[in-house]
């Protein structure tokens, strides 16, 4: 190896250890400069965006495992030693090829599945989303292989790029952030409508995170802000279905929660009557 008027031999053992801490430093500092620079570059193109944190944290992984791999064939191919030694591995490049190509399907997948998920923006870094029932949380991170979601136990979801790509996700953030909340309640059978509907009126218009979404044609038309409809009536009671928007999509548990504790209260201090499990006895004799 010729540097300037120097010769280095890369035979000897500290000659090659000190080769490729030289090549790994190098690489890591032009990683860092990289890295560095589409900050700047993102930023500015992108202030406060949401979208530019998103595609700021897959570019930083694909640099530093892009640039990795390039300082390895460096190693590899310009050291005697190894370059030998690798000359005997591909002389067998057939077989090798076939495993290699074999393994690397599913990395190659998800490589590929969150160039897309980056381009196409299905969802970005901070957002809300939900696969199922189970699976949903905040985006915390999309990396080469893999997406992060931070559950609201504080625990995170490891979902590879290429299965989350193929599934249908609620994006609750996306666009609006703020969602239309269905509130189920019951109530007796002889309880009174108009006077179950009143109370849930008034207790949802307490509760923060509660907006007024109508347009200026329904407020002029007198639709009310929070709608209730009867959903169903069977012999354990009347089950009513209140609709509400809330802000912030984060906090819609919170707010279900909250009318639901509220109502009942309201419920118990106004005498309406709650749903109470009807029995048939059947005698058997």
């Amino acid at each position: 190896m010729k540097l300037g008027s120097i010769t280095y031999e890369l035979t000897s053992f500290w000659h090659i250890a000190l080769y490729i801490i030289v090549v790994i430093f190098i690489t890591w500092l032009l990683s860092r400069l990289i890295r560095f620079f589409l900050v700047k570059y993102i930023n500015r193109k992108n202030k406060d965006h949401q979208y530019s944190i998103t595609r700021l944290k897959f570019m930083k992984n694909s640099v530093k495992f892009f640039l990795g791999i390039i300082a390895f064939l460096i190693i590899v191919f310009t050291i005697p030693l190894f370059r030998n030694k690798a000359g005997l591995i591909f002389s067998g490049a057939g077989i090798l090829a076939a495993i290699i190509g074999f393994a690397a399907q599913a990395a190659v997948s998800n490589l590929i599945a969150g160039a897309f998920i980056v381009i196409f923006k299905p969802f970005r870094v901070g957002d809300f989303i939900k696969l199922d029932d189970f699976r949903l949380g905040i985006v915390e991170d999309i990396t080469l292989r893999h997406t992060v979601i931070n559950t609201f136990e504080n625990k995170r979801l490891i979902i590879p790029n290429s299965l989350i790509s193929t599934e249908s996700i609620f994006n609750h953030t996306i666009d609006d952030t703020y969602v239309y909340s269905f509130n189920n309640i019951m109530v007796g059978l002889h309880a009174d409508i108009d006077k179950v509907k009143q109370i849930i009126t008034e207790e949802a218009l307490k509760l923060t995170y509660i907006i007024d979404n109508r347009s200026p044609e329904e407020i002029a038309e007198g639709v009310d802000q929070i709608r209730i409809r009867v959903k169903e009536i069977n012999e354990n009671g009347i089950y009513l279905r209140a609709f509400i928007w809330v802000s912030d999509p984060y906090e819609e548990f919170q707010v279900k929660s909250d009318l639901l504790e509220a109502v009942h209260k309201r419920f118990l201090k106004e005498n309406i009557d709650l749903p109470v499990p009807l029995r048939k006895m059947v005698d058997t004799k």
